[in-house]
């Protein structure tokens, strides 16, 4: 493989768009990327926007890569890869796949072979080069693999791996679907404002640079989140009398079950996909 590696994603969808965004701005020629869609506008969309090549032929795709990038959705992965069998037996690329809830046993099986295989899961402000991805090494790779895996995913964020691959289960309830949540507080914070009379639009741009202004200190803070909460809670204060509001109405508790119930359903679906 070279120190550039030729990659092709299969599927050019909105993160792949984005992790093709991250490594052409990351320094990655542009002749070294290919891609893959059935859709004739998304393809010529992501050529326009990127100057990568683009195939409509996944077969051909793999044929000329050293790593090849599964994006497509999970409930029609398994039909993609039964095209890419005989293509993937000829050039054994690395094998990195983004979507959710497949596991590598299954993916191997898939594949009729195997291979090289990391599975990642971002989030979505991967879109915006500001995401938090989290990959899993299956067994049998090489140092070298793992650094072209993670240079992938870096292009788009900050990169985490672990090392069993249950816990990506736990991975896609806590930052796969986090920002979710976040939206929701946004959504919350935003209400509580315009009920106590404050206009929509000076509601909306508090509340988000509040948010940012928050992750921006703790990203950068060495303080963990609880100290920087006490910091700014003054006794007999506003914050405070907040705070003990959202405490007492079971805040964490609620936090907790919700998480555990995306962990759950990703475990589930990670089942009812294999059984398919």
């Amino acid at each position: 493989m070279q120190d550039q590696p030729t990659i092709a994603f299969i599927g050019a969808g909105n993160m792949a768009s984005a992790l093709i965004a991250g490594l052409v701005a990351d320094g990655t020629d542009p002749a070294r990327v290919l891609a893959t869609d059935p859709d004739e506008g998304r393809r010529e969309q992501v050529a326009a926007a990127h100057g990568v090549r683009t195939l409509i032929d996944n077969a051909e795709a793999v044929r000329r890569a050293d790593v090849v990038v599964l994006a497509v959705k999970p409930q029609v992965l398994r039909e993609v890869m039964s095209g890419l069998r005989a293509a993937l037996a000829e050039r054994r690329p690395l094998l990195i796949s983004i979507a959710a809830g497949i596991r590598t046993d299954l993916l191997r099986t898939w594949a009729g072979t195997d291979l090289p295989l990391v599975r990642a899961m971002p989030n979505t402000p991967a879109m915006i080069q500001a995401g938090a991805s989290v990959l899993y090494a299956a067994a049998g790779l090489t140092g070298a693999q793992r650094d072209h895996a993670e240079h992938i995913l870096r292009a788009v964020g900050m990169v985490a791996w672990v090392e069993h691959e249950e816990a990506m289960d736990a991975v896609t309830a806590l930052s796969g679907s986090g920002p979710a949540y976040y939206f929701l507080v946004m959504e919350a914070m935003e209400q509580a404002g315009r009920a106590l009379g404050l206009d929509r639009e000076t509601t909306h741009l508090l509340t988000l640079q509040t948010a940012l202004g928050a992750a921006r200190m703790a990203m950068e803070a060495e303080a963990r989140p609880d100290e920087l909460r006490r910091r700014v809670t003054s006794p007999g204060g506003t914050t405070e009398r907040a705070i003990q509001t959202l405490e007492d109405g079971g805040l964490r508790e609620l936090f907790e079950r919700a998480i555990t119930a995306a962990h759950d359903r990703s475990v589930e679906l990670s089942r009812v996909l294999g059984e398919q």
